[in-house]
């Protein structure tokens, strides 16, 4: 096993201790289990293929404009020549 020596912020510090003795952990325990964590939910996210991603920010945005979709051409060039 390696050894990683790291700073942290004074309060998640207490954080961590705070936790070890509320779960009968030491605060090495605590701390290779949130990094532990941490990959697994880093990995998952890599994982996930681009649409999943995406799927939150699809329909967020709202133009007002039924035919957008149609008719994007018409409503960018209109834009670039700044009529509405």
């Amino acid at each position: 096993m390696q050894q990683l020596t790291i700073r942290m912020p004074d309060d998640h510090f207490q954080e961590i201790q705070q936790i070890a003795k509320a779960s009968g952990l030491k605060k090495s325990d605590v701390t290779r289990l949130a990094i532990k964590r941490f990959i697994e939910d880093f990995k998952a996210k890599k994982d996930t293929d681009l649409y999943a991603q995406a799927k939150p920010m699809i329909g967020v945005v709202e133009s007002g404009i039924s035919d957008l979709g149609a008719n994007h051409r018409k409503y960018l060039i209109s834009k670039i020549r700044g009529q509405k």
